[in-house]
């Protein structure tokens, strides 16, 4: 079975700060034939804002690579929703609307702040989690 999944920018910013831990182990799968990375272009502006803020680790040019590979690898969705806010911010919200449009599960260490996911049925794990419905953990 392929999973598709909206990765929060923490999960993505926890596996490039560690090699070690669920978030790295899942980036470092993202190509598995049981994952679907989906993406919209607000949320790939969102990943490298984070990225590229002057005390993140990596230099701006294998943040582009990274983020590259990532948009090659997904598949890339446009989301027209109109029905914001749904969430406490806003940046979660285009994160929502996307897993919405897509069908997909958000991976995220904040799960509390997307509690409201449930009324779209959306599911809602840990990187630690989503591991285990893989039966990688």
């Amino acid at each position: 079975m392929r999973h598709k999944v909206v990765l929060d920018t923490n999960i993505l910013v926890t596996a490039l700060l560690s090699k070690r831990g669920a978030s790295f182990k899942l980036l470092s799968m993202i190509d598995d034939e049981r994952i679907e990375l989906v993406l919209s272009t607000p949320l790939v502006k969102e990943y490298e804002a984070v990225l590229k803020r002057e005390d993140f680790l990596l230099n701006s040019s294998d943040i582009d690579d990274i983020l590259d590979y990532l948009c090659l690898i997904s598949s890339h969705h446009k989301i027209y929703y109109l029905w914001r806010p749904v969430l406490k911010d806003i940046k979660d919200d285009l994160i929502l609307e996307l897993a919405v449009k897509a069908n997909a599960m958000i991976i995220t260490y904040n799960k509390k702040d997307f509690e409201k996911a449930s009324l779209f049925n959306i599911p809602v794990l840990s990187a630690k989690e989503f591991l285990n419905l893989l039966g990688e953990l």
